[in-house]
């Protein structure tokens, strides 16, 4: 990669971490949010956007710039960031979503990555086949072979230019997850910078989480650890924090503009109706100035700026919230939370935690602490990792695993705290074995423990185990082996 990316601090799959672009001549911290300008429509002023908003980076469609009888002439004098009046770094998009709404475009990969190059595009992208999700398997792999060949192509001509701007390997394969996986392998080996996973906005607009989730770990699985991922079209806050714990590094977003124009206001939960709202749950300059009531009241055009205005204060504020749990180390906490505001976004959740041996790679094996809030925290990374290092130990004689106090009846006493299961009392006080839990526990819980004797049980069959337990339910006693002795306390 000609862009260096580097990653400092790490939760769950999420990560900080700072992606140089060349010619722009800035490092983008990542997580980052790139706000998408219409070149002919522009509901914030691209300048406002990196003072008031900090935007790094933002970006604008050159296959607009290239078809404009307008505006070509004057991009390629002036070139884009002159255009936009912005002088943080511009990522182009080649073409490749107006392809995908209107079935043909009137250029070819190397003419329109030329053409970027030629405006002063920071990181430019071919034109690959935005393939929507469902489709048959021989049409996905039949359009992904020809997205691979541009990407073999914009190497080749990035490879001409000598220059500095980064290049986008888009991965595609519709809902096929191993075409995603095999597309994100080829990409990773082209030489490109980022990684775009393409054709998922009709996913996100139809509040599929869980296939978003599905495409994202299989993406991951094919891409080396340093790749920046940027999962095209989503740009709703609502669902940043799923994304990045998934390992999602950029996003775009005209979310903040459509939804303005159309009085929609968003929030974290999801998003609202102008007319609907009486108060305005959020502290941002729009809404601590102004009441729904005045808002409305107002011209179409100075609604809708305001909107927009409010729509990116509360997008890149949760961006900065997902960026502090990363550095805490409560990710997954705060993925939790939003789970519980759409139907959805738990499937999403729940499909997230069907990756943990993906997530565990990355997930640091120290944080501050573990917070058992719901039944889900059960599959987390944490748990997963602590039945894994469970096979690894070896444990002799009559072993007591007791949620009670000691015996000195048995040769060990080990503690069990669901739903990590069984460890030796020495760890009581290490992480993750300090977790937080509430008094009243979930069946999942208690079956996550149980697994956790099986596993201790199976790596060490000439031990005899006895389960002291409170009140554990039939579903999880059911799951341990008959040579395992179970005890009631209490």
């Amino acid at each position: 990669m000609s862009g260096r990316f580097e990653t400092r601090a790490f939760d769950a799959g999420g990560r900080i971490g700072e992606l140089t672009v060349p010619r722009a001549g800035v490092t983008v911290e990542t997580p980052a949010l790139l706000p998408v300008v219409n070149p002919h429509i522009q509901t914030i002023d691209p300048a406002e956007l990196y003072t008031t908003f900090d935007s790094e980076l933002l970006i604008t469609n050159s296959y607009i710039l290239h078809q404009s009888d307008d505006l070509r002439e004057q991009v390629q004098s002036e070139g884009v960031h002159a255009l936009l009046d912005y002088p943080g770094a511009i990522m182009t998009d080649s073409g490749s979503f107006q392809l995908a709404e209107y079935g043909e475009i009137d250029v070819t990969t190397e003419e329109i990555l030329r053409f970027q190059h030629e405006i002063g595009s920071d990181i430019g992208t071919p034109v690959d086949i935005p393939t929507p999700p469902d489709v048959g398997r021989e049409r996905a792999s039949a359009e992904l072979q020809t997205t691979q060949e541009r990407i073999d192509l914009a190497t080749r001509v990035k490879e001409e230019l000598h220059e500095e701007m980064l290049v986008t390997a888009p991965i595609q394969g519709s809902t096929h997850l191993d075409l995603r996986t095999e597309a994100a392998r080829h990409a990773d080996t082209s030489g490109l910078d980022v990684f775009p996973i393409g054709a998922v906005v009709p996913l996100l607009n139809a509040y599929r989480y869980a296939d978003v989730a599905d495409i994202v770990a299989a993406t991951k699985r094919g891409l080396g650890t340093d790749a920046p991922v940027h999962l095209f079209g989503a740009g709703h806050p609502m669902m940043f924090a799923l994304a990045v714990a998934l390992g999602c590094d950029l996003f775009d977003s005209a979310a903040y503009a459509i939804y303005a124009r159309d009085d929609r206001y968003l929030t974290v939960r999801g998003t609202e109706h102008l007319s609907e709202l009486s108060y305005f749950p959020c502290s941002c300059p729009v809404c601590t100035d102004h009441t729904p009531e005045e808002i409305e009241t107002m011209g179409a055009d100075d609604r809708e700026r305001l909107l927009a205005r409010h729509n990116l204060h509360v997008t890149f504020t949760e961006l900065r919230r997902v960026k502090e749990a990363i550095r805490s180390g409560n990710l997954l906490e705060l993925v939790d939370m939003r789970a519980r505001g759409h139907p959805k976004l738990l499937d999403g959740y729940r499909t997230l935690l069907d990756h943990t041996e993906l997530l565990e790679q990355s997930d640091p094996v120290s944080k501050d602490a573990v917070f058992h809030v719901s039944a889900e925290c059960a599959r987390r990374p944490e748990v997963y990792r602590h039945h894994e290092r469970l096979e690894r130990i070896s444990v002799e004689g009559e072993v007591l695993l007791s949620e009670g106090s000691p015996n000195e009846a048995y040769t060990e006493t080990w503690r069990v705290v669901p739903p990590f299961g069984p460890f030796p009392r020495a760890l009581s006080d290490t992480y993750p074995l300090t977790v937080e839990v509430p008094e009243r526990l979930d069946r999942s819980s208690y079956e996550s423990a149980a697994a956790g004797v099986c596993t201790v049980a199976a790596a060490n069959p000439q031990t005899s185990f006895t389960l002291a337990h409170y009140d554990w339910p039939d579903s999880a006693l059911e799951r341990l082996p008959e040579r395992v002795t179970v005890r009631q306390l209490g």
